[in-house]
């Protein structure tokens, strides 16, 4: 005679943990993914990385993969925004910042040109100019988890500033676009061509100083 199952009050604890959506993930496996994500969408584009080589990267599961981010189109937009985060963190855009307004644009705009002259920068620009790689709605997604999501903080930045009276600035979102336009120059299209390599850092420091002496002299306080 089979003998009848124990009522929940009466069962013994299996010792394992609870298992579904509510389970905490686990910091470490999704940091291990991101990482393999950000190499191999570089290195191989969106459509030659496939969840599979992430998952293997990563030494995950693909479950596991998909556990954590859903779809590939999700784990793109992760993977760009987290090296975004990686090398412009938010203290950069931080408001009551100890040392000078010069200072504070120079950390920027140097995070941002060390960002934009990576090989993984460049890569992921150059798959973005290939027609017909990726569709319109990655193009968007990439858009909004990198370079929107560092114009915003920047142009908090800028309001606050001209709140302060240390800038006059008309249109702080046109100021923001100027602002990364002028750090991009032209170094950054002649390396996307591959004309030349990642500048040298006395190189670099003497482009940023003229950058910000330029983007002052524009909006800074009369």
């Amino acid at each position: 005679m089979v003998s009848p199952i124990p009522p929940a009050s009466r069962r013994k604890p299996s010792g394992k943990p609870a298992t579904g959506p509510g389970r905490p993930k686990d910091l470490g496996k999704r940091a291990a993914i991101l990482e393999a994500a950000k190499q191999l969408f570089a290195r191989e584009g969106f459509n030659g990385a496939s969840m599979d080589q992430i998952a293997a990267e990563a030494g995950v599961s693909k479950l596991t993969v998909y556990s954590h981010f859903g779809d590939k189109d999700a784990l793109f937009a992760a993977a760009v925004q987290a090296k975004c985060e990686e090398m412009l963190p938010d203290t950069l855009f931080e408001i009551e910042l100890k040392g000078s307004l010069r200072d504070q644009l120079k950390a920027i705009a140097l995070a941002f040109f060390a960002l934009i002259t990576s090989e993984e920068a460049i890569s992921t620009h150059r798959m973005m100019m290939v027609p017909g790689n990726i569709d319109d709605k990655l193009k968007r997604t990439f858009w909004e988890a990198g370079p929107q999501r560092t114009h915003d903080a920047f142009a908090a930045l800028l309001r606050a500033q001209v709140d302060k009276g240390e800038l006059d600035i008309p249109d702080v979102a046109i100021a923001s676009a100027q602002f990364f336009t002028l750090i991009k120059g032209e170094v950054h299209a002649r390396m996307t061509c591959g004309l030349c390599g990642q500048p040298g850092r006395g190189d670099a420091n003497r482009h940023i100083d003229a950058c910000v002496d330029m983007f002052l002299r524009a909006y800074g306080r009369r």
